[in-house]
């Protein structure tokens, strides 16, 4: 039988968190205001702690809700080659972090004092850096310090997008020269393997 209480009680949650979405999304990460999200929902801003017990929960909510938005934008492709999954993975992650700031700063920069995510939204974060990962042992590359360089090369990329140029290409357009000069680094250290891609 249906648990219709809990169905509703998981679309307003679900609600809830769109509308913080779009608070974050004008106002930025750090003006989350409980006030404006009971309003865009059309509720009395106590009424909120009836689904989430703290402004913490809420971003836990969110950064939940951030993770599996990426997980699910980047590409997977079976008919790909190895190094062309990595390209379109790149692509897709500076993509979505470009194209949402607020999410950006909520998932990988510390911006809200006293945050930290729940061990089940963790999780979340965890699953895409497997992925990552995969696509690392895919091209031969087994070096965990080899995807803490990705990562921080990409962040880079994403982050002075956001801080110089918002909505521009500038840092995006790079993406490509800097996952080609990260691979030759790799072969020429010998963590890529000559006949991998």
């Amino acid at each position: 039988m249906r648990d219709r209480r809990a169905e509703r009680r998981e679309a307003t949650r679900a609600e809830i968190v769109a509308a913080a979405w779009e608070v974050v999304g004008e106002n930025g990460i750090g003006a989350l205001s409980l006030r404006d999200v009971a309003e865009r929902v059309g509720m009395r801003p106590p009424s909120l702690y009836e689904y989430f017990d703290s402004k913490n929960a809420i971003y836990d909510a969110l950064f939940a809700d951030g993770q599996r938005m990426l997980y699910d934008a980047l590409t997977e492709d079976k008919d790909l080659d190895p190094l062309e999954q990595m390209r379109a993975r790149t692509h897709d992650f500076i993509d979505f972090c470009v194209q949402n700031p607020a999410r950006t700063q909520l998932l990988f920069v510390r911006t809200i004092p006293g945050f930290e995510p729940s061990p089940e939204s963790y999780a979340l974060a965890v699953r895409t850096l497997t992925a990552v990962n995969e696509a690392f042992a895919d091209l031969g590359v087994d070096d965990p310090s080899a995807v803490d360089l990705y990562t921080a090369m990409i962040s880079g990329l994403v982050n002075q997008q956001l801080a110089n140029e918002p909505g521009g290409k500038r840092w995006v357009v790079l993406a490509d020269e800097m996952l080609d000069m990260l691979l030759d680094h790799l072969r020429k250290t010998g963590r890529l393997t000559e006949g991998e891609p």
